[in-house]
């Protein structure tokens, strides 16, 4: 080879996010994508400020992020009998440098594929193609074994192979072999989009109920200045006590209202109906609340597993599409260091493989939902005054220690440097 080539595997949020890094500082790449045809799929997800950080670092901006979402303005927990457990400001309200946004996950990534073929060409992603599979040589490239999808075969040399090609990872397979299955706590979302008028703030996100029992309900787009109606995305969870029977292989599939909409029959506020809001939607899509154990490694030869690959984790934290941003553009880091080498993806390995794996724990535990956990703990979810239940400062310093460990803590974040300077530029 004349010149390095990095290879990624999947062209998801996450592997569009390595491809947009690696093009601004001038690492030749090109995606292979399973997918014959990319399409806005999804509902809801949030972005945190560190992740918004590098996305206007690298030219997305909030006019970018404005057609496919909208600043979170609120982050707030609500008992089942309606009182509030927690609230705080968010993003630019709570004096982050910069916003936190929900946005539409399907629109989202459409932004970053089309801001990618701008800047890279048409032929940097290549659709209809899956890496089933890679062979480290002995003269330090890397093969990318291919599946089209007519069933045959490709072989691709390049220099790395990132594996960014989500939980049903195949290069996450191929390095650990002997990897547990999914795991799964009995948790079930079913997850839609309403069109109806925002609650509270008007841009809040908002956890209602039990730990084990609960709304996630937050706004994807601005209100019609008409109509003052905006789509709402939700989340409606319960946790199963009997699993006997539950399909988990079917993780994703579309669902009928009927099926769960009982479970939330009489919530109902003066702020809020929980019932309407569900009758509202269109379509609804189940899914079970799955993640990976971590593994002790992200790193083999030329392959580097990032994203969900590396570290799918429950969304109780709003983490996965933050962290594969983040983990892009440590990527990045590594390449401006060490080169487009080995040594740079064992750099990144060696960061992040640590502190990541024990952020897919701390969500496995509810992550800042736990405050739910402990309302139901010490008084069986049913509250007057929050006070009397878990002090103020208590509840802050769980929600510090969450941030801090998310890397969005906001002092440390604003006042650190840029990841990627300006115009840097990878030695080739």
């Amino acid at each position: 080879m004349t010149q390095p080539l990095v290879m990624i595997a999947g062209g998801g949020i996450g592997g569009l996010s390595v491809a947009l890094t690696l093009t601004q500082i001038g690492v030749p790449c090109v995606v292979f994508e399973a997918v014959p045809e990319l399409k806005p799929l999804g509902v809801g997800i949030n972005l945190q400020p560190n992740a918004v950080r590098e996305l206007y670092d690298l030219g997305i901006g909030a006019e970018d992020l404005d057609q496919v979402g909208v600043p979170t303005k609120e982050w707030a927990l609500v008992g089942r009998n309606g009182n509030d457990i927690y609230a705080e400001p968010r993003g630019l309200l709570a004096g982050y440098n910069w916003p936190q946004y929900a946005v539409h996950r399907g629109e989202f990534h459409m932004l970053l594929y089309r801001k990618l073929v701008e800047r890279a060409g048409e032929g940097v992603v290549r659709l209809g193609q899956r890496v089933v599979g890679y062979e480290n040589n002995a003269d330090g490239s890397l093969t990318a074994i291919i599946e089209q999808r007519d069933g045959t075969t490709l072989r691709e040399t390049g220099t790395l192979l990132i594996g960014s090609d989500g939980i049903h990872s195949r290069v996450r397979a191929q390095m650990h072999p002997d990897q547990p299955p999914i795991q799964w706590g009995g948790i079930v979302m079913w997850r839609g989009t309403t069109l109806a008028k925002p609650h509270r703030t008007g841009s809040s996100f908002l956890g209602l109920g039990s730990d084990k029992h609960r709304m996630v309900i937050y706004p994807i787009s601005y209100p019609d200045p008409d109509t003052g109606l905006a789509w709402i995305n939700w989340i409606a969870e319960i946790t199963l006590e009997d699993t006997e029977g539950y399909d988990v292989s079917s993780w994703f599939r579309q669902a009928e209202l009927d099926e769960f909409k009982h479970h939330f029959d009489g919530w109902t506020y003066d702020w809020m109906d929980v019932p309407a809001l569900l009758n509202g939607s269109t379509v609804a899509y189940e899914n079970p609340m799955i993640d990976r154990d971590p593994v002790p490694f992200w790193v083999d030869g030329a392959a580097c597993l990032m994203g969900d690959a590396a570290h799918a984790m429950y969304p109780t934290g709003s983490n996965g599409a933050s962290q594969a941003v983040i983990d892009a553009r440590e990527l990045g880091i590594a390449m401006l260091e060490h080169g487009v080498t080995r040594a740079a993806v064992q750099a990144f390995n060696d960061k992040l493989c640590g502190p990541v794996s024990e952020l897919i724990l701390r969500n496995r535990g509810a992550g800042p939902f736990g405050l739910l956990n402990m309302v139901e703990d010490r008084c069986g979810g049913e509250f007057d005054d929050i006070d009397t239940v878990i002090p103020a400062a208590e509840r802050a310093e769980f929600m510090a220690k969450y941030k801090s460990a998310a890397g969005f803590a906001i002092e440390t974040l604003n006042n650190a440097p840029r990841m990627i300077a300006e115009g840097a530029q990878v030695k080739l």
